[in-house]
C-alpha cells in the first residue's frame, strides 16, 4: 500500500485510495509490507518515511504499521538474525515469510529455529498460492509445530486464486494450521485491501469465533508482538482429494 517501492501502488492517490478503501469496509490496521527479494531492495529508512508521509494525509481513517514481505535469501536472513526488529511487523517480532515458487530450502527448518532464536516468529504467507507448499502440509505442519504461523489471502478463501487454492485452504484451517488471515492488497481493482468478505466467508464455515481470532484477536497481538492463538483442527475434518499437486 506504500506508492512506487514494489508492485503494489504506482502514486500517492493510489495508495490513499486503497487506505479509505480498507477503512470503509471495517479495518482499523494495515500494515505495508514492500518486498525484500532479487527484484525490490527493502530500505526501511525509505519504507519509515512513505509510511509518514501517506499516514499524515490519510488522517484518522485507520492506524497504519511498517513490514516487509521477506524472502528467504542468504543475506535476508543473515541481516534480520542480526537486526530483528528490522523487517517484523510494527518492529516487534512477527516477521511475513514468501517462499519462491521455484525451490524450497531442504533446511527451511533450520532457518526458522535460527529466525526464532533471533526472537523472531515466521509468518509463512500464503502457502495456498504456492504449487510447491501446496506439496508439503506435513513440512507446514513440522514448522508450525517449531513455532512458526501460517497466513492464508483472503481472496484465496473465496475463489479469486482458483479451486486448488481454496482447497489448500480448507486443508491448513480443517488441521488447525492457520493463524491470520490477510488481504495481501496491491490495488483497489484486483488485489483490493478488503477482508471484510473473507471474514464473512469464515464465519460461515468455520464460526465466528475462528473469524474473530484469525481477522481480529491474532493481527492485534502480531502487532503488540504477543504470543498468538491457535485455530482449533475441525472436528471432523474434510478429506480432500490431492489433485492441486
Amino acid at each position: 500500500m506504500l506508492y512506487g517501492l514494489d508492485d503494489g501502488p504506482r502514486t500517492f492517490e493510489e495508495s490513499l485510495a486503497m487506505i479509505h478503501m480498507a477503512a470503509e469496509h471495517g479495518a482499523t490496521d494495515l500494515v505495508a509490507t514492500p518486498h525484500a527479494n532479487f527484484d525490490y531492495q527493502f530500505d526501511p529508512d525509505r519504507v519509515a518515511e512513505r509510511l509518514a508521509e501517506v499516514s499524515s494525509a490519510a488522517g484518522a481513517a485507520l492506524r497504519l504499521h511498517p513490514g516487509c514481505d521477506f524472502h528467504l535469501t542468504y543475506e535476508n536472513i543473515e541481516d534480520a538474525i542480526q537486526h530483528p526488529s528490522k523487517y517484523a511487523i510494527a518492529h516487534k517480532r512477527y516477521l511475513l515469510v514468501e517462499f519462491s515458487n521455484l525451490m524450497i530450502f531442504h533446511n527451511t527448518h533450520e532457518i526458522f529455529t535460527r529466525l526464532g532464536d533471533a526472537g523472531l516468529v515466521p509468518v509463512i504467507t500464503h502457502p495456498e498460492r504456492n504449487s510447491l507448499l501446496r506439496q508439503r502440509l506435513e513440512e507446514i505442519a513440522r514448522w508450525v509445530e517449531g513455532g512458526a504461523c501460517v497466513q492464508l489471502t483472503g481472496q484465496s478463501l473465496t475463489g479469486e486464486f482458483g479451486r486448488k487454492a481454496r482447497v489448500f485452504c480448507r486443508s491448513l484451517l480443517d488441521r488447525g494450521l492457520v493463524h491470520f488471515v490477510a488481504s495481501d492488497a496491491h490495488d483497489c481493482e484486483h488485489r483490493p485491501p478488503r477482508l471484510d468478505q473473507a471474514r464473512d466467508w469464515l464465519k460461515g464455515h468455520y464460526g465466528q469465533d475462528a473469524a474473530d481470532l484469525l481477522c481480529t484477536t491474532n493481527p492485534r497481538f502480531a502487532l503488540e508482538g504477543e504470543p498468538v492463538e491457535s485455530l482449533k483442527p475441525a472436528a471432523n475434518p474434510r478429506k480432500w482429494l490431492t489433485f492441486w499437486r
